[in-house]
Parts: structure tokens; sequence; C-alpha cells
């Protein structure tokens, strides 16, 4: 080994520990996201994440050091699992119409896919929202309006591109597409079976129906 070599080392051994840290901390939050739309944000603890991950407290301290840090992190890491899986690949549809379809339809398939135990991570936040500081309250609510303003966006264009009536209000269709979506999530998370994701499917159908020029 040559000197040069000798010298790198060390700087070798640190980026893979902070490489290895990086990994460890994405597979706590991914677990942290698992367990908050079973037990709340506010039941997101370090105390009981450690448990969950079979780390120690101090362990867990060293990635986060509150409780409201935690909490953070976790949407922030629930986000860019939506974001992946929902959102992103639904607002390459070519057309309005077809980005709404997909909206609502990977909404549907994330939540059929088990992708978190207590069904859609933000529907579940939204319904503790109240019971959070600010910081943790405005960072779901970020997402959750980024979301709702997504579909009123695929309305929009769906209208621009006269695959929608204009006389249909935005807002108003992507609100009644947003409650088919929520009320599925709602009774899938408690039946276990697909019929409410599907009975939401055959509603979004029907109203798009009678939106279409």
């Amino acid at each position: 080994m040559t000197e040069s070599d000798l010298q790198r080392a060390p700087e070798r051994v640190a980026r893979r520990r902070r490489i290895d840290g990086e990994r460890s901390r994405q597979a706590i939050l991914h677990e942290a996201a698992q367990l908050a739309t079973i037990e709340g944000l506010e039941g997101l603890s370090l105390g009981r994440l450690a448990e969950a991950v079979g780390m120690s407290k101090s362990g867990l301290f060293a990635h986060f050091g509150s409780k409201e840090e935690l909490q953070l992190a976790t949407i922030e890491t629930a986000d860019v699992i939506f974001a992946e899986q929902v959102v992103d690949p639904a607002l390459s549809a070519a057309t309005g119409l077809e980005r709404l379809q997909q909206l609502a339809e990977r909404f549907l398939q994330h939540v059929e896919d088990d992708v978190f135990p207590g069904g859609c991570f933000f529907a579940s936040v939204a319904a503790e929202i109240d019971r959070h500081a600010p910081p943790v309250r405005d960072r779901a609510l970020k997402t959750i309006g980024e979301w709702f303003g997504h579909l009123v966006a695929a309305v929009q264009g769906a209208q621009a591109d006269g695959q929608i009536n204009d006389a249909e209000d935005p807002v108003q269709l992507a609100f009644e597409i947003d409650a088919f979506l929520l009320l599925a999530n709602a009774n899938y998370v408690i039946m276990r079976a697909p019929e409410p994701l599907d009975r939401a499917r055959h509603a979004i159908r029907a109203r798009l129906a009678l939106a279409v020029s």
C-alpha cells in the first residue's frame, strides 16, 4: 500500500460510515412511517421506535435529537414515498384527464399494495392534525395541500384540453374525487378487502363520465 493510499484510508472509512449511517437512518424512518399509520404521529416516540427497530433509545437519539425532529423526518420520508409511487408517475401522463385518472388510480393502488399498514400515511396524519405543534402540523398540511392542488390542476388541464366540461367547478370536482379516495382508504383499513377500492373506482368513473364534455 502506497503512502497516498494510507492517507486516503481514513477518508474512505469516514465516507463508509456516513453512507452506513444514512442507510440506517432511512431504515429507521421507513419503520417510523409504518408505525405512525397505526399508532399516529403523536404515538411515535424515540422509545417506541427504538423498541420497534431493536435499537437503544440512545442510539436513536444520535439520529434524531427530539420527538419533533423524528416526526418531521418521518413526514418527509412518507412524502418521498408518496411522490415516487403516486404523484410523479401520474403527473407524467400526457393529458389532464389521464393525469386525473392516474392520480386516483395510483392512490388506490398505493393503498391496496399495503405500502403502509394503516393505509395512506397522510390520511392517517390528517385525522390527528389538530394535536400537533405548528412545525409538524404545517409540514403535514403542506403535502396534503399539494395533493389536492394536483387534483385541481389535473381537472383544469382536462378542461383546457376540452376533455372536461368548462361548467364543472375544478375545486368541487377535485373535492368529490378526493372524498371517494379517502372513504375507500378508511374502509379498506377496516375491511382489508378490495371492495371499497373497487367501489371508489366505479364512483370516480361515473363522476367523470358526467363531467366529460
